[in-house]
């Protein structure tokens, strides 16, 4: 998951640094993450992974670095396949 994630943020982070040099737990905000790019990413998880993030994650401590990106949308997909 973490792989498909550096990619979605190589495609629409416009981070001024690597992806690769970006550690898991490292805050992508600090790294270069804007609220747009934050957005752009969303919508390439949600492409990626057949899922939509509820309101309730939709917020900056969800996007704020790899580990936090891949607990989000497990925690998503986790709920999808309850319901």
């Amino acid at each position: 998951m973490n792989s498909t994630i550096r990619d979605l943020l190589t495609k629409h982070g416009r981070l001024p640094v690597s992806v690769d040099t970006i550690a898991d737990d490292a805050d992508l905000y600090e790294a270069g993450l804007s609220s747009f790019a934050s957005v752009q990413l969303m919508l390439g998880l949600e492409e990626a992974f057949d899922i939509e993030f509820p309101e309730t994650l939709l917020n900056r401590k969800s996007f704020s670095s790899i580990n936090a990106i891949a607990a989000s949308v497990s925690q998503i997909t986790e709920t999808q396949q309850v319901a």
